[in-house]
């Protein structure tokens, strides 16, 4: 049998001339088949002359046996050519330049086979022995390549959940440690303190390392903690407990405390606020439950915008809605500003409304767009009254968001007068230029007519949202007979 080239250590059998000296080429390559997915036969200028597939991988790689007369160095992707090279430069010397001459260690390559599929192989060179042939036994490393590939791609999404969670934890500490409010964060069975916000610490009057760990109850006065027992045992059952004011351990300060309950995977936990008690004590808190609700109460909680502003538009005041309907970022104040920036489809629509409010007094349902400092603009609906007598001249506008209001059947009486099928029924009887035109002049007076709608007749105000010069409106008016549409508005 020839020398294959390898030591006697690294032998897997002890005596293979004993056992395998006898054996013929049609034994060796049934071994040769059962042993590698792929082996190549290749002489001495690296052409192969044979190739034996597994029985497994027999139809799947069928069109490998093309490789047969072209170089093996043709069947690699470009950058894979150096290691073929190098193997071939290997096996030709006897492993010379190695660290261990007779070791011929497994390299991996790729093959582009048709239709842009990379087929990834590890190759062990064998010497035949024999004019300088060599033998390539290959393993086929598709299946390690998707293992790795999903490994790769569980790791980046596992990164990106770091991130993620990293990012959201970072906004979360600066959200806690802004708060001017003390904020303590409790396990709710035991009270025990376990996360606090620096305004906490300021008010507690200790430091971080005495009030981590520590219970909260240690931290009121005696006769403070029955009423903190009871209000944690109220939130414990119904989320959140009524304010309680209660005294803390190191001085004679009354705060008010109120407690909500949150869960996190399987435990439960208590956030509580420590605030000064001179905004609820007692006396103020009846006077206003005999007085009742006042109307900027209500204001401010209703779910539509509200705006007060001056007679040229600039805001006095708004309610809560409006902020969160602007998308507003903490502690942007809205006072002073002019409500054209954000309302209109163009600096036109304040000026019609306020004109028309100087003028009625009253303006319903006007329909518009809300521009929001992120996202695209919204569709509204206005509703205002101006002011004029009180202490101070102002204007009222009602703002409700109409986006999400599903379309009224039958809004419009206009419809148009040619139906899909009958424009498209023009055709070869009429042409192009007349079609589009016809269609053209329909949508011209349509939106003409929309405008003027919307800017109650005001033919100036038209003209600027149609992006038309005034005399140009004034021509359109002419020729579709709509100059006598605005009544007797004027056209200023």
């Amino acid at each position: 049998m020839h020398n294959l080239g390898t030591s006697a250590t690294d032998q897997r059998f002890g005596a293979p001339q004993l056992y395998f000296a006898d054996l013929n080429a049609d034994v060796l390559a049934a071994v040769v088949a059962a042993s590698a997915d792929l082996a190549l036969v290749l002489d001495s200028q690296g052409v192969i002359r044979d190739i034996s597939l597994s029985s497994g991988r027999s139809q799947e790689l069928g069109e490998l046996r093309q490789w047969v007369g072209r170089r093996w160095i043709e069947t690699v992707t470009v950058e894979n050519r150096g290691k073929v090279n190098a193997m071939l430069a290997v096996a030709a010397s006897g492993g010379a330049g190695t660290e261990n001459p007779g070791e011929r260690p497994a390299r991996q390559v790729t093959h582009a086979l048709s239709g842009g599929v990379d087929l990834p192989v590890s190759y062990n060179i064998v010497p035949m022995g024999v004019q300088g042939r060599l033998l390539a036994l290959g393993r086929d490393l598709r299946e390690v390549a998707a293992v790795q590939q999903r490994l790769v791609d569980a790791q980046q999404s596992m990164e990106r959940d770091y991130l993620r969670l990293r990012h959201t934890e970072a906004r979360y500490r600066l959200l806690f440690e802004a708060v001017d409010e003390a904020v303590l964060v409790l396990d709710a069975a035991s009270l025990v303190v376990f996360e606090h916000n620096a305004a906490a610490a300021r008010l507690l009057g200790d430091s971080t390392k005495r009030i981590v760990g520590r219970s909260f109850a240690e931290l009121l006065a005696v006769e403070s903690q029955a009423e903190s027992y009871a209000s944690f045992s109220q939130a414990r059952s119904a989320g959140r407990s009524d304010d309680t004011l209660v005294r803390l351990a190191n001085g004679n300060t009354e705060l008010r405390l109120a407690a909500s309950l949150f869960k996190q995977d399987s435990s439960s936990s208590l956030l509580v606020r420590l605030s000064p008690a001179r905004a609820t004590s007692p006396e103020r808190t009846a006077s206003r439950k005999a007085e009742g609700p006042s109307l900027p109460d209500v204001v401010n909680a209703m779910p539509d915008a509200f705006v007060l502003t001056d007679m040229q538009g600039r805001i006095l005041s708004a309610n809560q809605a409006f902020s969160d309907m602007l998308q507003l970022s903490a502690g942007e104040s809205l006072q002073g500003q002019s409500l054209d920036r954000w309302l209109g489809r163009s600096s036109v629509d304040l000026n019609v409304l306020i004109t028309n409010l100087r003028q009625h007094g009253v303006l319903r349902l006007f329909p518009t767009t809300l521009r929001g400092s992120y996202g695209e603009p919204a569709a509204v609906e206005i509703s205002a009254v101006a002011v004029p007598d009180g202490p101070q001249a102002c204007l009222g506008f009602s703002i409700r968001d109409v986006a999400r209001r599903l379309p009224a059947e039958g809004r419009s009486n206009r419809q148009l007068p040619r139906s899909v099928e009958q424009l498209t029924g023009l055709v070869g009887r009429l042409p192009l230029k007349d079609i589009v035109g016809e269609t053209t002049d329909l949508i011209e007076r349509l939106c003409i007519e929309a405008a003027l709608g919307l800017t109650r007749d005001n033919r100036a105000s038209a003209a600027e949202m149609l992006g038309l010069s005034r005399q140009g409106l004034y021509m359109k008016l002419r020729r579709y007979g709509m100059q006598d549409s605005g009544g007797s508005a004027s056209p200023e």
